[in-house]
Formats: C-alpha cells, structure tokens, sequence
C-alpha cells in the first residue's frame, strides 16, 4: 500500500477515535437555589469520644493497642488477669456438675414415686434442689455472657479477660499503666469514633432567615467533594466571628479530614428558580471567556467537496507518488487539524449560579447538545488551530 494512503488511514482512525472520546449531553433545565461560601472548622462533639471501662477487677497483663492506633469494632484491646473471673469460672463449672447430680436426684425420687416407694414430700424437695441449682447456673451464665464469657465452651477455670473495641475509632490516650491492679468500672483506654467529624460553620447574619435544618453543605477535598446536612443552628453567634454557627454532620467515610482543622465549605439553600443547566466539567475558560463546546452544524456540501478532493489528491498521488509524498503529508496534517476545529465550536456562556455538579447557564438553549467533559481535547484543538493550521 503507498505510504499516503497508509497516512490517510491513520489520519481517518485518529478522527474517529478523537470523536468517540468526547463525551456529549444534552442541556437541561434544574433548579437551584442560592449558595454561600463560608469558613468552616471539622471539629469532634465530646461524645465523639468513649472510654473503654473494665467489667472485672485484677491486673492488666497486655495491652494489643497503642496510641494512635486505628481499631475496629471488636477487635481486642487488652488482657487482665482477674482472681474474680477466675473465680465466677470456677464456680460455674462447680454449679453445672452439682446440677447434673440435682437432676440424677429428681429422676430418681420421681421414679419410686410413681412405684410407691417414696413420698410427694421428697419428690417436692428433689425438685426444688434441682431448680435452685438451675437459677444459680442461670444467673452465673448471665453474668459471664455479660463479660464475653462464651459458657458453651467453658471446661475449665479461667483468670484471663479481652476488653473489645464496641466500635471503629482511634485509639487517643491509654489511661492505665501495663502491670497496674485495677478495680470493677476502672476506664482503662480511650476511643474516638472515626466517623464523629462534624463540619463547624460560619454564616453570616444576613442568611439567618434563609438557613434550615437538612440543608446541604459541601466541603472540597484534594479528591473528592463531601456532603454534610445542617443538623444544629447554634442559638448564639459566635464572639470572635460575629457569625451564626451551623453543625453538620459528616457520615461518609473519609481519611482526608482532620480535627481543627479550618476549610472552607459551600451552604446550598433549597431550590427554588429554574435555568438552563450543563454539568461543570463541561465549564472552560477560553479566549478570556467561560464557554461550553458544541458540535458545529453538518454542511453536506462541504462535506462532498472535501470527499471529492480527497479521491482528487489520492489519484495524483497515485501518479506522483516519490515526488508528492512529503507535500501530501503536510495537507493531511493541516486536514486533520481543520477536522477538528469544524468539528466543535465555543458557545460563550454567562455562570448565573451553580451547585456541587451543575451550572445554570444563560447562552444554551433547552435540550441542546454540548461536550459534557474532556473539553480540554476540544480546547487544545482550538487553539492549535488557531495558532498554526493555516500556516507553514
């Protein structure tokens, strides 16, 4: 095959491959309300923070945590050697054989009964034995259950009790030394739960009337944009800003936050005007001015004359072929530049206001198709173009 007609292909396939990876949508109509950019500080509510008390009295033996660690939910957290553990474990076992006799006793006594060889009286002692053992086996498997004491697998005495994490934190201070002797309801660790951020905001007064609980506000990370709802409006200002305090709080998981740490955030009133609106990644800034790239209108004709001179050039190609290689080339190059720029044109466009994903827009029409994101493909093509694909 000659070589401009392999440079054809490539030039066909580059075009066709350019125009599959510009995603398009069409304009639609959304509503928006107001927004306002405030300053903003994550902070922890005291109940954010939780200690972790021993149920049992004894010596710390282990510690499988340290400061600063992350724990989840159940996960162990330290090991005490308690003479009373060891003690209620005893007993149980000691309680569940004296049951098993209990019972031997009762289906026994039952037995001559039903024979005649013995009274209603002992009968009624038997059973009464056997249901005071039973309680006592009852209330002491409640009181291990309650320790994390599994009863079912209990053979023998046991001094070793593991305190578990109750949920998903960060370990921030342990508050009793390894090796120290402690007593019932000692807190021995402190937990801060990993998802009690809240968002601390400053609103100005003027939109004191206009803010509600459930209203959205945003904060910007390096990655990714997180959602909080205003769930307090605080009754005071605060003295140093003069500025009403919102709290939201932040439920989605995230380890880009930290604690007194200052941001900023964007409050979202509730909806209320309709525009004409395209997502933001469509947005650029081009020529000084924000636009938005649409398909320019097909021209048939032109389309036609393109055609014709392209079989014109392939034919004389074909006949001058060494001598016209190199100027072949170059027309292909400027072709496809000029593919490009025909392809998309920048509609300036005037930003009336926008959310976390859309911008009202005034300069599109309803339903009209625009680049709804890579537009900086279509930007850099324009500018290219415009520098230098018409001139060598």
């Amino acid at each position: 095959m000659p070589s401009h007609k392999i440079f054809l292909l490539s030039i066909t396939l580059s075009l066709s491959l350019f125009a599959n990876e510009i995603p398009t949508k069409h304009a639609q109509q959304k509503a928006f309300g107001k927004s306002v950019e405030l300053n903003a500080q994550i902070v922890q509510l005291s109940n954010a923070s939780q200690s972790i008390m021993s149920l049992v009295g004894g010596r710390i033996q282990k510690y499988f945590v340290r400061v600063g660690q992350s724990v989840k939910e159940g996960e162990k957290i330290v090991l005490i050697e308690s003479i009373m553990l060891s003690n209620m474990t005893a007993n149980f076992i000691s309680q569940k054989k004296q049951l098993q006799a209990q019972e031997k006793n009762y289906q026994a006594s039952k037995s001559l009964y039903e024979k005649g060889m013995t009274s209603m009286q002992e009968l009624n002692t038997q059973s009464i034995q056997r249901d005071e053992a039973q309680a006592r086996i009852s209330s002491l498997k409640s009181q291990l259950n309650t320790l994390g004491i599994n009863t079912a697998e209990l053979k023998t005495a046991s001094s070793n009790f593991v305190l578990y994490a109750h949920s998903d934190g960060v370990v921030s201070e342990i508050l009793q030394p390894l090796h120290s002797s402690i007593k019932e309801d000692t807190p021995i660790i402190s937990i801060t739960k990993s998802q009690a951020f809240y968002l601390k905001s400053f609103l100005p007064l003027e939109y004191a009337s206009k803010v509600k609980i459930g209203q959205k506000i945003v904060i910007k990370t390096n990655t990714k944009n997180i959602v909080s709802n205003v769930t307090q409006i605080l009754p005071n200002v605060d003295e140093t800003t003069q500025r009403i305090v919102l709290l939201s709080s932040i439920d989605e998981i995230t380890d880009n936050l930290y604690v007194n740490a200052y941001t900023s955030s964007t409050l979202y009133f509730n909806s209320t005007k309709k525009y004409i609106a395209v997502e933001k990644s469509a947005l650029s800034f081009y020529n000084n001015e924000w636009v938005v790239f649409v398909p320019k209108e097909e021209d048939h004709n032109e389309d036609k004359h393109d055609e014709d001179e392209k079989d014109h050039d392939e034919h004389e190609g074909e006949k001058h072929e060494e001598h016209d290689d190199h100027k072949d080339e170059n027309h292909n190059e400027d072709a496809q530049e000029e593919g490009h720029e025909e392809e998309y044109e920048a509609r300036v466009i005037n930003i009336i206001t926008q959310d976390e994903k859309f911008a009202a827009v005034e300069g599109l029409e309803l339903n009209e198709e625009y680049v709804s994101d890579k537009s900086y493909y279509v930007k850099s093509q324009l500018l290219k173009s415009s520098l230098g694909g018409h001139g060598h």
